[in-house]
């Protein structure tokens, strides 16, 4: 068995499906929905109807995307990947408002099994295909609803708890979505997942924003420009190999994440109404704070299930924005950065980027 699943390259591992699988059904979801969804808002501001459409034909390719995407990760052969396309859109479907965690699980299964019969029979272009749709629809009726209704249920407890408790959901949420965005998993799709809107999703980004931000800025006497652009408009993951020689350096931004989320939760009231990916994006693109533009004028179907409505933006809302996305977590950061240099738990070099 170990022979066979070496030579069909089928690699059972947490880090195989909770990290790859899970990163690349992120990147699926950001070039079809959140894509999609920025440039319909777009359309429809600016009163352009073929915009408008685009951005509804990328949108309505997610569940396809995602699955084709968690293929790609777990090096599915070509069959097996085209295949996939059938089998997200079976489990998006079925799992419901919580479909984006069934086609994980479900594009992962049927992925594997597909690889398994891989070129095992002459008439592979019949049974590779078959063999992947088949599983994956299977697994689909199967599986999908009570997943999706699971994952669905666990996201609304999140929303309606933060609303009753903004102050203590408000630091978990931030603390704990921020630390999922620096390590290597995914945190939009957990946010997707888990359909965090309102309230939450507010503090989601706040948590996300501390931590690209709060590196970029904090690490500025090392790594410079360059630094700054790639983690605070790419990435703070980029600092996980520091994190792991010196742990201490991920108190600076953390520590940014348990203040600026309660604050944008209890004073501001920031609720982040888009689609709920953009909750874990932080300012990777500015998708973060595109993501709140967008819920406030054009609510996610997740938002308005939640009873979100639209709102004209007032100087409140901006100014919320700029405080809880940029200005606190740059200087909450590099003050608490800056104490700890002074006692020795971080020194200099310890935040240096590999080139």
């Amino acid at each position: 068995m170990k022979e066979f699943l070496a030579r069909k390259n089928i690699v059972i591992s947490a880090r195989r499906y909770g990290i790859d699988a899970l990163g690349a059904m992120a990147q699926g979801l950001f070039c079809s929905l959140l894509i999609g969804t920025i440039i319909k808002t777009l359309g429809q501001q600016l009163g352009l109807a073929f915009l408008v459409e685009m951005g509804g034909f990328a949108s309505a390719m997610s569940a396809p995307a995602m699955a084709v995407a968690i293929g790609y990760a777990l090096q599915a052969p070509p069959l097996v990947l085209f295949s996939l396309a059938a089998v997200g859109q079976a489990a998006n479907a079925m799992g419901g408002a919580g479909g984006p965690l069934a086609v994980l699980f479900i594009a992962i299964i049927a992925a594997e099994i597909g690889k398994a019969v891989s070129k095992e029979t002459k008439v592979d272009l019949l049974v590779t295909p078959a063999a992947t749709i088949f599983a994956g629809v299977v697994l689909s009726y199967a599986i999908a609803p009570p997943i999706g209704s699971a994952a669905s249920a666990f996201g609304t407890l999140i929303n309606r708890t933060t609303t009753l408790q903004p102050f203590w959901m408000g630091i978990a949420v931030s603390v704990l979505v921020g630390v999922a965005l620096t390590l290597p998993i995914s945190s939009a799709a957990i946010c997707h997942t888990l359909g965090l809107v309102g309230l939450a999703g507010g503090a989601a980004v706040a948590g996300c924003c501390a931590q690209m931000v709060g590196f970029a800025v904090m690490s500025f006497r090392e790594n410079r420009w360059g630094g700054l652009v790639s983690q605070g408009i790419g990435t703070s993951m980029l600092q996980m190999g520091n994190i792991v020689k010196n742990p201490r350096i991920w108190i600076p931004p953390t520590l940014a994440s348990a203040i600026t989320g309660p604050i944008a939760t209890c004073l501001f009231r920031l609720e982040m109404n888009g689609d709920p990916i953009n909750a874990g994006m932080g300012t990777c693109g500015l998708c973060g704070q595109i993501g709140l533009w967008t819920g406030w004028l054009a609510p996610s179907e997740r938002a308005l299930a939640e009873g979100a409505v639209a709102v004209t933006p007032t100087a409140f809302h901006w100014i919320g924005l700029i405080l809880i996305c940029f200005v606190l977590p740059a200087v909450l950061s590099v003050i608490f950065c800056e104490l700890l240099r002074r006692i020795g738990w971080i020194r200099e070099g310890d935040l240096t980027l590999p080139q």
